[in-house]
């Protein structure tokens, strides 16, 4: 009788860690999409905003490689790419996509209406198309605006107040037809505050910003503004050292700008949007609709 109670419990014993390991199995791993307009990320030159996004989701519990997984994807500055990187992203059926550009944020609103999309974007989400309504998203995009450009005139008053004597700026981004130009939002503020207005634009991936520098150098510019975006990220450095090299005092969106060699900035802390943004994919994995969450 003690023979077949052990055997017995022996067979229990067995059957429950099968059945633990096959329930482990079973456990799906989320699969997020990180989609990036910028240079693929190395060792020397790390991507911040990834860091701080992946930061984010360890405070919250994900570790990548263990309960989490991560599908990335950099246009290289190649802002053309990114509806093709969408596409091979829902070809791996990721569970989520996250971004911080602008056309790759369209583009993916286009490709899926079922896919969670968590955004991190300077624009106005409601006038970029992407949600319409902030409180009520009312489709599958939610996550942080920080309304860079919307900070454009501050960023003016507080060159002036470095250079009381200047009355010409030049601002240098992406040329108009681009989706990420922050050219426009200072001309308005410009006209307003009585400073002359010099535009400075930009092309493509691999643009030639030594003449924008020329072109700023022969305007008599007192200060130049580096807008954020897509074509100026990936060349930071560059930018900074050519307003070195030509003795123009900048002004930068954002603080990586600055760490880059950028004179200054003003804008919100973008690490924390980042790092807020895992809040949302946090929400969404758990069962929440990006509709519920502003």
């Amino acid at each position: 009788m003690s023979r077949k109670i052990f055997g017995f419990a022996v067979g229990v014993l067995l059957f429950a860690l099968f059945t633990s390991a096959e329930a482990q199995q079973l456990v799906k791993v989320p699969r997020i999409g990180f989609l990036s307009n910028r240079v693929k990320p190395s060792t020397t030159a790390p991507d911040f905003a990834e860091d701080a996004f992946k930061d984010g989701l360890r405070r919250l519990g994900y570790i990548e490689g263990t309960n989490i997984w991560f599908e990335y994807r950099y246009a290289e500055g190649a802002e053309g790419r990114l509806p093709s990187l969408v596409g091979e992203l829902l070809k791996l059926k990721v569970d989520l996509i996250f971004s911080a550009t602008l056309r790759g944020l369209r583009a993916a609103k286009q490709a899926t209406k079922s896919i969670p999309i968590v955004m991190v974007t300077t624009a106005d989400p409601i006038a970029a198309g992407l949600v319409s309504n902030l409180a009520h998203p009312d489709g599958n995009i939610t996550g942080i605006t920080r309304y860079t450009r919307d900070l454009s005139g501050k960023r003016l008053e507080l060159l002036r107040e470095v250079l009381p004597d200047m009355s010409r700026v030049g601002v240098l981004g992406a040329s108009g037809l681009a989706t990420d130009s922050g050219i426009k939002y200072y001309e308005a503020t410009a006209q307003q505050q009585k400073i002359q207005f010099l535009p400075l634009e930009i092309r493509g991936p691999k643009p030639d910003f030594e003449k924008a520098f020329e072109a700023a150098t022969k305007g008599n510019v007192n200060a130049v503004v580096i807008t954020s975006g897509a074509v100026t990220i990936n060349y930071r450095k560059s930018i900074a050292e050519l307003a070195i090299k030509n003795h123009i005092p900048s002004m930068c969106e954002r603080r990586d700008y600055v760490e880059s060699g950028c004179l200054i900035s003003y804008s919100a802390d973008e690490a924390e949007s980042y790092r807020r943004a895992a809040w949302y994919v946090d929400k969404i994995l758990k069962g929440a609709k990006p509709a519920d969450y502003q």
